[in-house]
């Protein structure tokens, strides 16, 4: 019992053996992803058993470029569209669900008030006075009886620093997902310029805006955008006034205001390939100046602390560096379960290794393929009864275990050989080993042969490999026969044109003809080249199939 078990495990090590042999694509693709990954040695090591954890992929990082909707909510009310906004981000995985980002941004933004602001002398108080810059378009509406309407254009932009968190890309379901939502928080420096529209063409404060306001209604959406069309046809949009800027802080070169920034973001990006994704993404930046509309507050009474804020809706297109042969894409697309749940899965299809015998042959039954053995009868590795000379009678009931080759044998294995043998019997055992025979008559019969039949692949011309056994058999017929002509005839389906298919069945037949012309040096002239295609199909309803 002990030997018929170690017998079992051999055979599963030598059938172990042999699917190893042929899997050295696999094991070259499992190198190319050890390689790929920070530690190659602790990757192998996860993959043989050794370590739990497989190591980090090195992954790609993401370039962007967005574009989008940019406007400030400050004193003055926005237009809307109000501006757009345009920059770069560049992204990389820190692991699966956080992540960095480099971001810049350059945008404009426009704003204009349909209400009235008044003036100190009329009941208003227009504080922006004084300050930085030349504020005199400010100084002339004073004396105004109509007040005023702010109109600006603010351009700014930023640098900053952001984390990502995203969790789209923890899935229990699938492999991977296509769509990856994440949210953002950063910090950076930004700076602006804004511009008013005060003043004509000639320097002069515009006038007539009272009378433009009372022709809409500021408490319908239908009246505020008639005022804004009537402001519009007044004014000049030359911006030519410069915004108020806060006094005392760090500028560059006594004229660029430098300011810190906060910025906040809300996205959902999706994937197109492994190369590109694409998004669509809010984000708020929020900084501790109240003057991007270029005014500070509405009047002396009215003197907001409330910091104005930008806001900037944008498209985001990803692009993923690298060569993917050795890197993956960034982490944020990555599923870091897929590992755990292919490995789950394939522990499950795993077979239990099982060691019954239930004929005791000495081959277990996971690889027995003659599972009712006749007791003490000695097989072969896949537990088949051994014929050892090939007779058709398995050795456990054979009396001539090693007949002679060549020669009939009785129902106990025993062949009919004559007292002696001479050297006719030596030839015609050789001609019955190399399948030269048909039944007990001698190859001088040659109008009798029977020549088989090759098959090629859909579509295909070539010869292969596996009739070349075929081709050796039919080329030793004609030799034994030196009179004998053969027609090679060619065939296909019903599949594409009748002269596509004609081309096909002639490819065919000459490739056969020249393979045995050429590899047995047998007369050209010996061969009927013949094609019909569809027209002459080999089962007489191929057509209908």
């Amino acid at each position: 019992m002990t030997n018929k078990i170690y017998l079992s495990l051999i055979t599963l090590l030598l059938c172990v053996s042999g699917i190893m042999g042929q899997n050295d694509a696999t094991a070259k693709k499992e190198g190319a992803m050890d390689a790929a990954t920070l530690k190659s040695d602790q990757d192998k090591s996860w993959r043989m058993g050794q370590t739990a954890y497989s190591a980090k992929p090195k992954n790609a990082w993401e370039l962007g470029v967005h574009f989008g909707h940019l406007f400030i909510d400050g004193d003055v009310d926005t237009r809307i569209p109000g501006g757009y906004g345009v920059g770069l981000h560049l992204r990389k995985a820190i692991h699966y669900v956080f992540s960095v980002r480099a971001d810049f941004m350059y945008g404009v933004s426009k704003g204009i008030d349909p209400q009235g602001w008044s003036t100190p002398n009329f009941g208003g108080g227009l504080v922006e006075t004084g300050g930085v810059g030349n504020f005199q378009g400010f100084d002339k509406y004073k004396v105004s009886v109509d007040g005023w309407n702010p109109s600006y254009k603010t351009t700014q932009g930023y640098l900053a620093l952001q984390g990502i968190v995203n969790i789209g890309n923890l899935l229990f379901h699938k492999d991977r997902n296509k769509w990856n939502w994440y949210v953002s928080v950063g910090a950076g420096l930004s700076s602006h310029k804004a511009n008013l529209d005060l003043l004509d063409a000639s320097g002069n404060i515009y006038t007539g805006l009272g009378a433009i306001r009372a022709g809409g209604n500021l408490d319908t959406k239908a009246g505020r955008k008639d005022i804004i069309k009537g402001l519009d046809a007044k004014y000049d949009g030359k911006y030519e006034t410069p915004g108020f800027k806060k006094v005392g802080i760090f500028r560059l070169g006594d004229e660029t205001n430098i300011h810190v920034v906060f910025t906040a973001s809300m996205g959902i990006s999706r994937k197109i390939n492994n190369r590109f994704n694409i998004g669509l993404e809010h984000q708020v930046i929020s900084s501790d100046n109240d003057y991007l509309d270029g005014i500070h507050s509405r009047t002396a009474v009215d003197q907001t602390n409330n910091n104005d804020i930008s806001h900037y809706t944008n498209i985001r297109l990803g692009i993923n560096l690298g060569n993917f042969d050795k890197v993956t894409e960034p982490l944020y697309w990555l599923n870091p379960l897929d590992a755990t749940m292919n490995d789950i899965a394939a522990l499950k299809q795993r077979p239990v290794f099982d060691l019954t015998d239930t004929d005791q042959d000495g081959v277990i039954d996971m690889l027995d393929q003659e599972m009712e053995t006749v007791a003490g009868a000695p097989v072969d590795t896949r537990g088949i009864a051994l014929d050892s000379d090939s007779d058709g009678i398995a050795d456990y009931k054979d009396k001539e275990p090693y007949s002679a080759p060549g020669y009939v044998v009785n129902k106990d294995g025993v062949a009919d050989v004559k007292c002696c043998i001479n050297m006719d019997d030596v030839n015609k055992a050789i001609e019955t080993k190399a399948g030269m025979m048909i039944g007990n008559k001698a190859a001088s019969d040659c109008g009798k042969w029977f020549l088989p039949m090759i098959h090629y692949d859909l579509d295909k011309a070539n010869i292969k490999p596996e009739f070349y056994g075929h081709l050796h058999h039919i080329a030793s017929v004609m030799k034994m026969c030196p009179s004998l002509c053969v027609s090679v005839v060619g065939h296909t389906d019903v599949r594409s044109s009748n002269n596509y298919n004609n081309g096909l069945s002639y490819n065919r037949s000459e490739n056969a003809v020249n393979y045995l012309v050429t590899h047995y040096g047998i007369d050209r002239s010996r061969f009927k080249l013949m094609y019909g295609g569809e027209d002459a199909p080999m089962v007489a309803d191929s057509k209908k199939r």
